[in-house]
This record gives C-alpha cells, sequence and structure tokens, in this order.
C-alpha cells in the first residue's frame, strides 16, 4: 500500500467512524426524547389518577347527602297532613330521586374501577377449576333468570398465569351481560363456560376459555363498539363493563376475541398463554 492509499484509507476510516459517531450521537438523543416523552405522559397519567380520585370524593360526599334527604324525605311525607293522592305522589317522585342517586353512585364506581391503577398478581392456575368456580357461583343468578347454565371443561388441566380475583370479576361481567341479553331472547336461554387447549397462529400453545349465549347475538358493524367506553346496548348501563373486562385480560397477558351471529348468539372467547413446563 502506497502513502496515497494509506491516506485515502485513513480519510475514509475517520469519516465512517464519524458518520457511525454522528449516528450513535442521534440514537442516543432520540431515545433520551422518548424517555422524556413517555415520563412526561407518566406524570401526566399520575396527575390525572390524582385527579380523578379527588374529583370522585368530592362528587361522593354531595350523592351521600342527596340520598339520605331523600331517605328522609320519604319518610316524612308519610307524616304529612295532606290528601293521600298528593302523599303517594310525593312518595314517587322522592324515590326516583333515591334511585337516581344510586344510579349515579354506579356510575361513578365504574368509573373508577375503569381508571383506577390495576395491580394484577398473576400465577399458575388451573383455568378449568376458575370457570368450574364460576359456574357454581353464577347458577343461583342464572336460576333467577330462568337461564340454564352449563360447565363444558377441558378433560385436561389448562395451566395459565393469571390473577384469579380478576379474571373472575371480568368474566362475571360477561355472564351478566349475557343473562341479560338473553331476557328478550326466545325460550332457549343457555349460557356455557367452556374451557380448551389450542393454538395461535404462530402455533404457540394458548388455553381458551369462552362465554357462550343464545341471546340475540351481535350486529357486526357493533362488534368493535361494545368494547370502547360509555358505549352500551343495556338500559341504564354504564358502557364500561366490557372495556374494563378487556382491561383486565389484557393486563394478564391475555386477549378478548367475539365470535357472533344475529340470532343465534355471541362467544367471547378469553386466550391466555399455556404454561408447558
Amino acid at each position: 500500500m502506497n502513502g496515497l492509499e494509506f491516506a485515502l484509507g485513513t480519510l475514509l476510516g475517520g469519516a465512517i467512524a464519524l458518520v457511525a459517531s454522528r449516528w450513535a450521537v442521534r440514537r442516543s438523543v432520540a431515545r433520551a426524547r422518548v424517555a422524556e416523552r413517555r415520563a412526561r405522559t407518566a406524570e401526566r397519567l399520575a396527575e390525572l389518577g390524582s385527579m380523578t380520585r379527588g374529583l370522585a370524593h368530592e362528587i361522593r360526599n354531595p350523592l351521600s347527602t342527596i340520598s339520605l334527604n331523600a331517605q328522609l324525605v320519604g319518610e316524612g311525607v308519610q307524616d304529612l297532613d295532606a290528601p293521600e293522592d298528593d302523599k303517594a305522589t310525593l312518595a314517587r317522585r322522592t324515590q326516583s330521586l333515591a334511585r337516581e342517586v344510586e344510579r349515579l353512585g354506579g356510575i361513578l364506581e365504574d368509573f373508577l374501577e375503569f381508571a383506577g391503577e390495576l395491580r394484577i398478581d398473576s400465577a399458575p392456575v388451573d383455568l378449568n377449576r376458575v370457570a368450574d368456580e364460576l359456574v357454581d357461583f353464577f347458577m343461583p343468578q342464572a336460576d333467577a333468570q330462568r337461564v340454564r347454565l352449563r360447565a363444558d371443561l377441558s378433560k385436561d388441566a389448562l395451566r395459565c398465569e393469571i390473577d384469579t380475583p380478576h379474571l373472575k370479576q371480568a368474566v362475571l361481567n360477561l355472564m351478566l351481560n349475557a343473562a341479560q341479553a338473553m331476557n328478550a331472547a326466545g325460550p332457549t336461554r343457555e349460557l356455557i363456560l367452556r374451557t380448551e387447549r389450542g393454538q395461535d397462529p404462530d402455533r404457540s400453545p394458548v388455553v381458551r376459555l369462552h362465554v357462550i349465549d343464545t341471546g340475540p347475538g351481535i350486529p357486526e358493524g357493533k362488534r368493535d363498539e361494545i368494547f370502547r367506553p360509555y358505549i352500551t346496548t343495556k338500559a341504564g348501563g354504564t358502557g364500561l363493563g366490557l372495556p374494563t373486562a378487556r382491561r383486565i385480560i389484557e393486563a394478564m397477558g391475555g386477549r378478548i376475541d367475539l365470535h357472533s351471529e344475529p340470532g343465534i348468539g355471541a362467544d367471547f372467547t378469553l386466550t391466555f398463554p399455556e404454561i408447558t413446563t
């Protein structure tokens, strides 16, 4: 190698090193900016959570006062020296006020549950056992609504890592929704909890819990909407039950899918990675 080639090689190496150095600096700066944005976002979310809890506390106090006074007014109506028809009208209005206060309290609780911090404490569990316990717990409610509830469980143990109390909360919400949807259905009212082992498209082993009903089903155009906050088809519903259920399931590393055919029913499928070792 002559002197010119050596000089050119040195210059080229230096240029490459300079470009690589600048690229590394830019990448570091970009990462720092992303980290800073994430930190600001986390700080804003923390502030929003604090404001939400504070606002909820401020709303609870007047709601409690209104509820107590509605009760007192209702009791006082009976002692009024007034015609019975007038007293009956006042009593109905007072009862209506009390119901609306209770409904507002329920909306507030649902909102806090959806917007609040979600602490997941997962542990290895047999999904069959959870499904069996849910059927046993929900059976009186199903009987009261004339819904046939049954379990169709895998004969094999289906081990996955979940937070059992949170999973039960999410599935019970799905079961309540299904039972209520079937109130307007025909004589066949059946609610099934089914478990099975399966594979995801990438061939990874999974376990599934199906919540199947024979209700009116969900039209295709509504299937994405029902997981959005404040979208509901139920009179008096808050529209936070299904979004909360999905949030819980995804926080445990799972997912929820909906398969439905109008007039036949719906199948909410919860999928979790299987523990195979």
